[in-house]
């Protein structure tokens, strides 16, 4: 009885180790060589089971306009993920969301600004409200999460 209940223990452990590991997902996250918080929102990301790769550029614009972020959209960094792109300081959990169940016709998800209290923008307790929006091909939004501060 007792190898038994080991047996199952270690078959739930692999399970999630295996899980993890099929989840490790790549992300190229374009950036400014000058951005402390995009770096923090980097290790955010690996912190969740990311990959991340970094790629500088001095200017972002050319970036965000190929990538179809409208400024309405911008924050400090850009990242592509599966063809999809994620703009500005998204919390690693909504990515997942999104990738798990992409909604239709979207492109991707977009936290305008830098709010505090966002992942990379956290100082002390102070947190903004924020809005995290998925966004398509046109240009049209809709809100996927809303966080208010506690």
């Amino acid at each position: 009885m007792r190898l038994t209940m080991k047996i199952k223990a270690l078959s739930i452990a692999a399970l999630a180790v295996v899980s993890q590991q099929a989840f490790a997902t790549d992300v190229l996250n374009h950036k400014s060589p000058y951005c402390g918080c995009c770096t923090e929102w980097t290790e955010h990301m690996k912190e969740a089971g990311f990959h991340v790769k970094e790629r500088l550029h001095e200017n972002m614009n050319p970036i965000k306009e190929k990538l179809g972020v409208t400024p309405q959209l911008a924050s400090c960094h850009t990242a592509e993920i599966n063809g999809y792109v994620f703009e500005g300081h998204i919390p690693a959990k909504d990515i997942k969301a999104f990738l798990e169940n992409p909604p239709r016709n979207a492109k991707g998800l977009a936290v305008p600004g830098m709010p505090m209290g966002s992942p990379g923008m956290e100082y002390g307790d102070q947190k903004d409200e924020y809005s995290v929006y998925a966004f398509n091909e046109r240009g049209q939004t809709f809100e996927y999460r809303l966080y208010q501060p506690k």
